[in-house]
């Protein structure tokens, strides 16, 4: 059963098909006053994704954030199919808004065929239903927002998705110096999800972009855009799909930041089912400043 905010999340990504192989969708609101881009991302895969045969899985898709997105206004998906191989599907989607486009993305998807297997293992986590919730970890630090309308927005951003942070997240912890740049987060949806395979790849996607850069602030001891002491975006994101996965069942967020140079961090992560399988690799380039008056 969902609650109302995952069904909200749920119809987001249920894009109206307005023309052969054009669709368009709406936002909901952000933290920050631009479309979230963990949504134009799982939207564009949606998109590619009702092109292609049901028996064919989303393997692998490579993005670049072009523009701000405008909330208020719709955005339109055009998908391009670029080939139809006997293992592969490609397709490229441009996600358009006032006639400009804001977002690339090409995706892969590939028919199930048995191979080689091997996988780098889980590193130690502890068990999510140990960790608190935003509902109750948030409150308790409101007074570490300087916006009060800041905690308000992440607690409405954490409400479809279950988010658990195993250390402190970065907003709470500004000020106290560097940290080593890894971060850990559990996830899970707040209710159970229909059993189609792209859904679940979308909302891994969706969630994909709301905590990986968090690692290239606890290497320098910054809060993020939450407590205002680092501006940025995401640049481009690449995921590969290895196994699968379902996005209501907890999956654990494995980050960390190798690089931060030229305005620019890069965070790295492996998502992991709780039996330890492989599901996803992540890879994210943002650009993160510090203001001129810090």
């Amino acid at each position: 059963m969902t609650n109302d905010a995952l069904q909200s999340l749920l119809d987001l990504l249920d894009l109206e098909r307005i023309e052969q192989d054009i669709f368009r969708g709406t936002s909901l609101p952000a933290i920050v006053p631009r479309v979230f881009g963990g949504q134009v991302a799982a939207q564009a895969l949606v998109a590619a994704g009702r092109t292609v045969p049901q028996d064919r899985a989303a393997h692998s898709l490579h993005a670049y954030f072009l523009r701000t997105g405008d909330p208020g206004a719709p955005i339109v998906y055009e998908v391009d199919r670029i080939r139809d191989g006997r293992s592969f599907t490609t397709r490229r989607v441009v996600a358009v808004q006032h006639g400009q486009p804001i977002f690339h993305l090409s995706a892969s998807f590939q028919a199930y065929e048995d191979g080689l297997d091997h996988q780098e293992p889980m590193p130690p986590a502890p068990d999510p239903e140990t960790l608190p919730s935003a509902e109750e970890l948030l409150p308790a630090h409101a007074d570490k927002f300087p916006d009060p309308g800041v905690l308000d927005r992440l607690l409405e951003s954490r409400a479809a998705v279950d988010l658990r942070y195993v250390d402190d997240p970065p907003y709470l912890t500004a000020g106290r110096g560097p940290r080593e740049p890894r971060s850990q987060v559990w996830f899970r949806t707040r209710g159970k999800l229909a059993d189609d395979p792209l859904l679940h790849v979308c909302l891994a996607t969706y969630v994909s972009d709301m905590t990986l850069l968090d690692s290239v602030l606890l290497a320098h001891g910054r809060g993020g855009w939450a407590v205002g002491d680092v501006v940025g975006a995401s640049l481009d994101h690449a995921m590969w799909f290895h196994r699968p996965f379902r996005a209501d069942e907890w999956l654990l967020y494995d980050q960390q930041s190798p690089s931060a140079s030229g305005g620019r961090g890069l965070g790295t992560a492996r998502i992991y089912t709780s039996d330890g399988r492989l599901a996803v690799s992540v890879i994210q380039e943002g650009v993160v400043r510090v203001p001129r008056s810090h």
